[in-house]
């Protein structure tokens, strides 16, 4: 496996595969990896020859005040684990490499980046659809693998590349859980171990909405109260956004139906201060 930094050297890189006739899936990542994250990287070896990830903390994703500092790295353990899997190059620039000095380009996806997470995050979603934008010219890979976790920004990345024509095949992979149902995320790492059943109320909301749709309840604003109740009984939680929204468009709706999703972004109390978990799903069966 090779493990490449400068952007020209992964160009150049994938350039050669490109050559050899193969095709490249890309798995873009911010590390500290756990199964979620290889879980992409499998799924990205069947629908490519070779599988690239890349590693990179984006500095430009995240606001003032935000956790860019406490995000948990790891390389040495991430490198470990990424060998095990049919990952051929990872690729693992600085941010120096990314934004050369004088760096002033960005691309910002209008609509679909105001809602949920953007919010309460305003610059988050250019700094994401910017960093991949550039990953998608430097590895030039034919498909790209992106969790349903960040749902909002799935949506954003498949927006973008049919707005701007680029030709790379974006596939969404579904969440993966610990064995209690909490949604894997590298802030978990942050999380106090004591407070676990504060980061459960997401996911235990969400199939606390899915039990009332089965028995008819529809209204969301019933729904909502239903799952404020719910995640403000744990102590040391605070509600970003709880927020009923078509799967496609991100608008809020009224009433469930069948492309209706529970986006939920909660605030929990962490080992060294309030550690932001998302999680969504669907209501009604697919």
């Amino acid at each position: 496996m090779d493990i490449i930094q400068k952007p020209e050297e992964m160009q150049a890189w994938s350039q050669a595969r490109s050559r050899e006739g193969g095709t490249i899936a890309l798995v873009p990542t911010m590390g500290f990896f756990h199964e979620g994250h290889l879980s992409l990287m499998r799924r990205a070896a069947e629908l490519c020859d070779t599988v690239v990830v890349s590693l990179f903390v984006n500095p430009t994703q995240f606001g003032p005040n935000e956790d860019l500092d406490r995000y948990p790295r790891d390389f040495e353990r991430d490198m470990e684990l990424v060998r095990k899997e049919p990952v051929a190059a990872v690729f693992a620039p600085t941010p120096k490499l990314m934004y050369l000095s004088g760096f002033q380009t960005e691309v910002r996806v209008k609509q679909l980046s105001t809602c949920l997470c953007g919010k309460s995050r305003p610059v988050h979603f250019a700094g994401v659809a910017t960093v991949v934008t550039k990953l998608f010219n430097i590895v030039r890979p034919e498909a790209a693998v992106f969790g349903e976790k960040d749902f909002q920004q799935l949506a954003i990345i498949r927006r973008l590349v049919a707005d701007l024509n680029i030709p790379v095949r974006i596939v969404g992979h579904p969440i993966v859980r610990e064995a209690d149902g909490l949604a894997m995320s590298s802030r978990n790492a942050n999380l106090d171990p004591a407070n676990r059943a504060a980061a459960l109320s997401l996911s235990t909301a969400l199939q606390l909405v899915r039990d009332e749709a089965a028995r008819g309840v529809r209204a969301t604003a019933e729904l909502e109260r239903l799952v404020a109740r719910h995640i403000h009984s744990f102590a040391g939680t605070a509600i970003d956004y709880a927020s009923f929204v078509d799967g496609d468009s991100l608008e809020a709706v009224e009433a469930v139906d069948e492309r209706t999703i529970l986006a939920l972004a909660v605030h929990v109390e962490g080992k060294a201060g309030k550690v932001r978990l998302i999680d969504n799903g669907f209501i009604l069966p697919q």
